[in-house]
């Protein structure tokens, strides 16, 4: 039986620059480097887009782009610093999108977020529609096309919040799996989710009050990849498809 992986990453910084100076300031937390943007870039950022896969040797026998096949979202405010700051970065990013949409029959690996990484059910509805339409906007003037997704800060949300998508024309989002309580099939009875979890291998439909809808795709409870940590990240991968095994899709989404 095939098996599918899909891995998301949320990519987010806020502005650091000083407003009266337009910059940022010498962090000395982030020493060797300047600041701690230039320290996660060289970190993260740089370092994804310019993956070395290495041979039983240690030596390296590829550089591939990782962003071209794992789903991902990247906050404006962070797009625009590496637009200035790191544009060899920022062209990675994407070009990447344009490969993975090449691959994927158009659908590209980039989705959008809401533009100040808000808290979406917190803002009232003027901020909530404000924050996914520069989202969506921002994400339009950089990749080129309309983003079919939107990552929401922390996955916090709500109905309106849910409105307030559908109505800007992004189609789906990613929750965890602890916030749904209920599903139906089409035309059958609400019941409870049970104990051990929704389904997170197959996507969902939310039905909203305004008559539009959306869908929502529920993740395993996110891992955090770091040094040293390799090894329990393929030990999420395989439990993730253990606890679903027999179900179709056989989709594991981290």
């Amino acid at each position: 039986m095939d098996r599918f992986v899909c891995i998301h990453g949320h990519f987010y910084q806020p502005p650091r620059e000083n407003p009266w100076l337009e910059a940022i300031e010498a962090q000395e937390s982030a020493y060797p480097y300047h600041d701690w943007n230039e320290r996660i870039t060289a970190e993260c950022y740089a370092a994804n887009a310019r993956a070395r896969i290495l041979d039983g040797e240690n030596r390296i026998v590829e550089i591939v782009n990782n962003y071209e096949s794992m789903s991902f979202n990247f906050g404006p405010t962070l797009l625009s610093w590496l637009e200035l700051k790191r544009p060899d970065v920022y062209a990675a990013i994407l070009e990447a999108d344009r490969k993975s949409a090449e691959r994927f029959s158009g659908h590209g690996s980039a989705i959008a977020q809401p533009y100040n990484h808000a808290i979406l059910p917190l803002a009232d509805p003027r901020d909530k529609a404000t924050q996914v339409s520069w989202g969506v906007r921002d994400f339009e003037r950089r990749f080129g096309r309309p983003p079919e997704g939107m990552w929401l800060p922390e996955t916090a949300v709500d109905t309106a919040s849910l409105e307030a998508l559908a109505a800007a024309g992004i189609r789906f989002t990613i929750l965890a799996p602890h916030q749904a309580s209920h599903l139906r099939s089409a035309g059958g009875d609400w019941v409870a989710i049970p104990a051990e979890g929704i389904d997170p291998t197959r996507p969902y439909r939310v039905l909203l009050p305004s008559g539009t809808s959306g869908d929502d795709a529920f993740g395993d409870e996110p891992a955090v990849i770091g040094r040293g940590r390799l090894l329990q990240f393929a030990g999420r991968l395989v439990g993730a498809h253990r606890a679903h095994e027999g179900r179709r899709p056989p989709l594991a989404l981290l």
